[in-house]
């Protein structure tokens, strides 16, 4: 550095005048003037010193500003992918909760065409009922007091069983229609009907 070339040069100045023995004024100055060079030498290096650790906490501020610029940017990464995949699975879900719904409104149609249907048949239903009940009704009845059979609607399906009431004593009927045929059963009711009016 220029500030050690001065002081080599003022410590040449200092020997040389000392060799020749020079006045005590020359010397003085000379002291002086390696006294402000050393002064000098010293505030440059200082400087230096302040300069290099202003350098080196600035650099250490940038790299840390850039490290964590750079784990901001990973996280910023990652939260992305995340986001991304939420979207993808809400997609997904959406797609799903769509086709449900289609093919739940497909069977609501169904539904009410089958409600619009069995409203149509009970209507019909009815309609035969009022005509068909009473006449059902009354050959029920008819058939009741010409055979005088009281019939128990609560035994087991199969089983036909009943009472008899006949001209001197009541008699049971019990009967499996799955070992008997209709023709016999049939014909055995009517053999207790009193055929004679």
């Amino acid at each position: 550095m220029a500030a050690f070339r001065d002081m080599e040069e003022v410590s040449q100045g200092l020997l040389s005048l000392l060799g020749a023995n020079r006045a005590e004024a020359q010397q003085r100055r000379l002291l002086r003037r390696h006294e402000q060079v050393v002064e000098r030498l010293l505030e440059t290096q200082d400087g230096a010193e302040q300069r290099l650790r202003e350098v080196l906490t600035a650099e250490k501020e940038v790299a840390q500003s850039l490290l964590n610029a750079k784990e901001q940017a990973h996280q910023g990464g990652a939260e992305l992918q995340q986001l991304e995949a939420e979207l993808q699975r809400a997609s997904e879900e959406d797609a799903r909760l769509k086709a449900s719904l289609l093919q739940l409104s497909r069977e609501l149609e169904e539904l009410k065409e089958i409600e619009t249907d069995l409203e149509r048949q009970e209507r019909e239903v009815d309609e035969d009922t009022t005509v068909t009940i009473p006449s059902a009704v009354y050959v029920a009845q008819l058939y009741r007091r010409i055979s005088k059979i009281e019939w128990d609607y609560e035994c087991e399906p199969g089983m036909i069983k009943g009472i008899h009431h006949g001209p001197s004593v009541a008699q049971p009927i019990h009967l499996d229609s799955t070992q008997l045929s209709k023709k016999f059963i049939s014909d055995y009711l009517w053999s207790l009907v009193d055929t004679e009016w």
